[in-house]
């Protein structure tokens, strides 16, 4: 049974830290991005969990698990899927990302190691036009 289901392989899709300036404060902040980075491809009924997890001065942390539900992202575009603390760069960020294409449903897990998210780090994410840290 097992070997009659076949799982999809994901590609063409990435999630990307990035830091941008605040409109309303002038700060910058850090922002979760998920990129559909396919030529003619829509996710559809896209679903992000996301959670922290490691260890800071030898005690056990974990962040609270928020999932969210972003609809459709299209070809070559980028959706906002959470802003992103500073503090929790020393732990493993993990997003879980499940959505269909032409009805067949695909998931892949994205890991930012502790200590992945550096301004030595980013790079250009040319779907959003901004500097950040991008896992494919």
């Amino acid at each position: 049974m097992k070997k009659d289901i076949q799982i999809p392989e994901v590609s063409d899709v990435g999630i990307a830290i990035v830091r941008e300036k605040d409109i309303e404060t002038a700060e910058y902040v850090w922002n979760v991005y998920l990129l559909n980075l396919k030529e003619d491809q829509t996710l559809v009924n896209t679903f992000v969990s996301s959670k922290g997890y490691g260890i800071i001065n030898n005690e056990r942390k974990r962040t609270a698990q928020v999932n969210y539900f972003l609809k459709d992202i299209k070809p070559q575009t980028g959706k906002l899927i959470e802003p992103i603390i500073e503090e929790v760069f020393a732990l493993s960020n993990e997003y879980f990302l499940t959505f269909y294409i032409n009805g067949v449903i695909h998931d892949k897990k994205f890991v930012f190691v502790a200590g992945a998210i550096k301004e030595e780090h980013l790079t250009t994410i040319h779907t959003l036009g901004k500097k950040g840290v991008l896992i494919k």
